[in-house]
């Protein structure tokens, strides 16, 4: 940040629930000094690994990540529904973003929406691009849905 003079709040850190668990007195101290420096944190692949609802309320988190193996069964199988359910739900009482991960259908998208999840990650939005195209599309401003997923 002091080399790119890059202000803290536009960048986010993703880290996975399984590193926060292995030491958590590291975890917290440098996700502390992290927060402190601005950045936007988010616990990446959540419900895959330890799941401690514990660490949600010890650690200065300001998003979820659920995990695309919650996603991908998104209207067809209830239990994953009820597991995406409580996820959103917990996480917004926690004023946390909740963002759904490998998002493919319209289904799913929608059964998200519904559930109150705040952003999308997957081949519905687009595929991955190299950075330069993806840097040609962002410049362009406001881009739909279509444009992403169709390649030029």
């Amino acid at each position: 940040l002091s080399e790119t003079g890059l202000p803290g709040d536009r960048l986010e850190l993703e880290i996975t629930e399984t590193t926060i668990m292995a030491d958590l007195p590291l975890a917290r101290e440098a996700l502390r000094r992290l927060k402190r420096l601005g950045l936007y944190i988010s616990v990446d692949d959540f419900g895959t690994g330890y799941s401690s609802l514990s660490y949600l309320k010890i650690f200065p988190l300001d998003a979820l990540k659920i995990d695309r193996s919650f996603v991908r069964d998104l209207g067809q199988d209830p239990q994953d529904e009820a597991i995406v359910t409580a996820i959103t739900t917990l996480a917004k009482s926690l004023d946390l973003t909740v963002t759904g991960e490998g998002v493919e259908t319209v289904e799913q998208l929608e059964f998200l929406r519904e559930a109150g999840c705040d952003e999308i990650q997957g081949f519905l939005v687009s595929e991955p691009r190299p950075a330069d195209e993806l840097a040609e599309i962002l410049s362009r401003g406001s881009v739909t849905l279509e444009e992403l997923q169709t390649r030029d």
